[in-house]
């Protein structure tokens, strides 16, 4: 069997902390002939705190803008100074120096790799979603899917506007493309479409109360999954764990040609 049309190992696991919530993810290349998602699920306690955080990070040009994230994000979050007393603010600039970082390290690179970033903080109650790029953020309440990020396009209009007004351009080749390159309009890295492709996330935040589950997936899953879709199979699965790979299997029976991710959240509101 060649490789492009073995698609591998289906990884996945999960974990619960202290009967709030469980977790499950689920990671399958699919396919595609290398593996270019990576995710991160981490628990730990910052300042007295315990946080939960949660990623989905879908490189392109190579893997290595998406490993970085997965090693570094979180590291450098839960060290900002105001990352408790000021999420929103510490979430932004900690992106932004993320991604000048990565850059940074990339200098020998000729080749130019960028990743997206889906990310979830869980604070206490409160809950920080942080996305750029197109992997999503999806969540259930009172069975009804509520999308917590909105995909970075370039012929989103303000997304268009704002690359037009940093002097660059979107071209039809294929697809909707920045620089007629990539077809993504927010990313870390991709260094040679700076200042029109940023890593500015846009940050929602949420209350826990009413949410019965969040999904955290890569375009791998949305491109052929609707939101209510994602929600309606999620619904009638009480394990995190299998339905991350439920997800997973029904993109990829419905022709998905991507690397597909999922993360699924599950809190206990009894």
């Amino acid at each position: 069997m060649n490789q492009k049309s073995d698609p591998g190992p289906l990884f996945s696991g999960g974990g619960i902390r202290n009967g709030r919530f469980s977790y499950g993810y689920s990671a399958f290349k699919g396919k595609r002939a290398s593996m270019e998602d990576f995710y991160e699920t981490r628990i730990a306690e910052v300042d007295g705190q315990m946080v939960a955080f949660f990623g989905v990070f879908d490189g392109h040009g190579g893997p290595r803008a998406a490993e970085y994230l997965r090693i570094h994000l979180f590291k450098n979050l839960s060290n900002h100074p105001d990352f408790i007393k000021d999420t929103k603010s510490a979430i932004v600039e900690v992106f932004r120096q993320t991604d000048t970082a990565y850059i940074d390290e990339e200098k020998g690179q000729q080749k130019d790799a960028g990743s997206t970033a889906s990310t979830v903080l869980l604070l206490g109650d409160r809950l920080f979603v942080a996305n750029v790029g197109d992997s999503r953020v999806v969540a259930s309440r009172s069975g009804s899917a509520i999308p917590l990020s909105i995909d970075h396009k370039p012929d989103r209009s303000d997304e268009r506007q704002r690359i037009e007004n940093a002097g660059g351009f979107v071209i039809w080749a294929g697809t909707w493309r920045v620089g007629g390159v990539l077809a993504v309009s927010r990313a870390f890295g991709d260094k040679l479409l700076k200042p029109y492709v940023v890593a500015e996330p846009e940050i929602q935040e949420e209350d826990i109360k009413g949410v019965e589950f969040l999904i955290i997936a890569s375009d791998g899953l949305w491109n052929v999954v609707s939101n209510e879709e994602a929600v309606d199979i999620v619904q009638g699965i009480s394990d995190a764990e299998t339905s991350a790979r439920k997800l997973i299997e029904e993109a990829y029976s419905r022709g998905s040609n991507d690397n597909i991710t999922c993360i699924v959240v599950q809190f206990d509101n009894s």
